[in-house]
């Protein structure tokens, strides 16, 4: 064999020695010494094969060879040195169309939002760089969030200190309350923000026991039209359907800091006291005279109400809308001209009346929805709105055999699909009470402050919110997190729960696939494929070069 030849092939087996010696200094917890030894094997082998070799590398240097070799090392050198700008300066450019390595948009409006300052400290290991990451976009979104970092290794004292055991966990401080979490996820980062930034957590309750949709259930199903699924439409039989599910709803509310419970007032001494906001969901059977009364007494005292119902069933509660001033209409809404999929019973709407609860909606729809209508008289103590309509071409079919407009019994378009209504005590109807004379204007003023201060004595609030919907099936798992479904239903809860800060805030709806590595494993994956495997096809392509040479 060429003696060149064999020389080379020395040179290029010291690299790679030298080469698996620092991988492995860099793969093994206690390397020992012996790494080090077979390096200095690989620098000799490096240093014989380049004596045997200097008069090839010197003619292989002359002339045009040589100015190539420098251009090449220039080269190399500009993008050594645009790394180490790179980590000196670092700037991100995310590239991805949903923006998986940038913060969220619902994310970076919680933290323009907050109003009160949050301090973070991280502790985490020199692979957890994407988490970290993502805590510094956060603080650079807003001067409220600052944050700190500690390698617990490192600094054992501060972690012992915290309370921090592992790599990896954050601890979360505002004013006097501290929140522990230790999750990569920016939900659950951004929920972790948000809970210990709010002095309270409110609960939201479910009403159950009448066929509504279980809020703990993750079961839904499809919803094609014919004969691929069921339609909530015209002609339908009542079925009650167990697989219908909201715990996509619960699982959004619960990322934004609500405590989602059930509620069955079925029991004796029931009580909604607790609950910020009640959600009675679309239930199949009308409620029993005690449960009426027990929802109506939690309004009368300032409670928030989310009020959904499903066409042509009776709910029993009918009455209470009627004292809010809205008629819940025994139809539904067929719309020509503008439905979800092939469905004219889904009336879409795209276009709302300006409030916060339908601010920044895109299109939504509701698959199977009553009418509202206004009452005839106003109701002195509560004033409502309409926030959703169909379109003119819609109306409010009253038979369950045909779906064809009929003059004078069915419903013309626009129709009212939800309402919203604010019940106070007001200057009306403190006057409406008999007296022997009309009362003045400081007289009514004085008792509106009266009732202000005997509201706070007990507990209730100075007024209520109520959100009726003609639909409750919007909000279920199967069309949650369509189009805009999903974010109406939250902005409700946040405004119904005096939360505007959050409306417009939900978590997203997708996880980025992850395939999960050890430390160890990463780097040999390093290796192999930045390292090993280049390294090879360098070598054996340098052999068939030597070779035809």
């Amino acid at each position: 064999m060429d003696r060149s030849f064999r020389s080379g092939i020395l040179l290029f087996v010291g690299i790679a020695v030298i080469a698996g010696a620092l991988a492995l200094r860099a793969i093994l917890i206690d390397p020992g010494v012996w790494t080090w030894a077979v390096a200095a094997v690989g620098l000799a082998m490096v240093a014989a094969g380049a004596v045997a070799l200097r008069a090839d590398i010197g003619s292989f240097l002359q002339k045009r060879r040589g100015e190539i070799a420098l251009y090449t090392i220039g080269a190399i050198g500009v993008y050594c040195a645009i790394a180490a700008l790179s980590l000196r300066f670092p700037a991100r450019i995310d590239m991805t169309e949903e923006g998986r390595f940038s913060l969220s948009p619902q994310t970076a409006t919680m933290l323009d939002r907050l109003d009160k300052p949050v301090k973070i400290t991280f502790f985490h290991d020199p692979m957890m760089r994407e988490t970290v990451e993502l805590y510094e976009l956060m603080a650079a979104r807003t001067p409220k969030v600052t944050v700190e970092f500690f390698d617990p290794m490192i600094n054992p004292a501060q972690a012992r200190l915290m309370g921090v055991q592992f790599a990896g966990t954050a601890v979360l401080q505002s004013e006097n309350r501290k929140v522990q979490i230790s999750s990569p996820s920016e939900t659950d980062i951004a929920n972790g923000i948000l809970r210990v930034s709010r002095a309270a957590t409110q609960t939201i309750c479910f009403l159950e026991g009448h066929g509504e949709p279980d809020p703990f259930s993750l079961e839904s199903h499809d919803h094609m039209e014919g004969e691929a699924g069921h339609s909530h439409g015209l002609g339908d039989k009542l079925v009650i359907h167990e697989q219908h599910g909201m715990a996509k709803a619960r699982n959004a509310l619960e990322a934004m800091n609500y405590i989602v419970e059930k509620a069955s007032l079925m029991r004796s001494g029931a009580s909604l006291d607790k609950c910020t906001v009640l959600v009675v969901a679309g239930p199949k059977t009308p409620l029993l005279a005690p449960e009426i009364a027990t929802v109506r007494a939690f309004i009368e005292k300032g409670g928030n109400g989310l009020f959904m119902f499903d066409p042509f069933v009776k709910t029993g509660l009918e009455p209470l809308m009627l004292s809010l001033g809205v008629v819940v209409d025994d139809n539904i809404v067929i719309d020509d001209a503008s439905h979800f999929w092939a469905d004219p019973s889904a009336p879409a709407v795209n276009e709302y009346n300006r409030h916060q609860i339908t601010r920044d909606v895109p299109l939504s729809f509701f698959p199977g929805v009553r009418s509202l209508s206004p009452t005839e008289e106003r109701v002195p103590h509560a004033s409502a709105m309409p926030l959703a309509n169909s379109s003119k071409s819609s109306y409010g079919e009253t038979t369950t055999d045909r779906a064809e407009f009929t003059e004078g019994k069915d419903l013309p378009g626009p129709l009212t699909l939800m309402a919203l209504v604010t019940r106070r005590p007001d200057v009306q109807e403190l006057s409406a009470v008999k007296n022997d004379r009309p009362k003045t204007i400081d007289e009514l003023s004085a008792e509106v402050q009266k009732r202000k201060e005997e509201a706070k004595k007990d507990g209730s609030k100075e007024r209520s919110r109520i959100l009726i919907v003609g639909d409750s099936d919007f909000a279920t798992n199967s069309f949650f997190n369509i189009m805009g479904n999903g974010k109406l239903f939250l902005n409700a809860i946040n405004f119904l729960a005096a939360q505007e800060n959050l409306i417009g805030v939900e978590p997203r709806s997708f996880d980025t696939p992850r395939v999960n590595l050890t430390n160890r494993q990463m780097k040999g994956t390093f290796f192999l494929s930045v390292i090993l495997i280049p390294a090879i096809l360098l070598l054996a392509g340098t052999i068939a070069w030597w070779k035809q040479r």
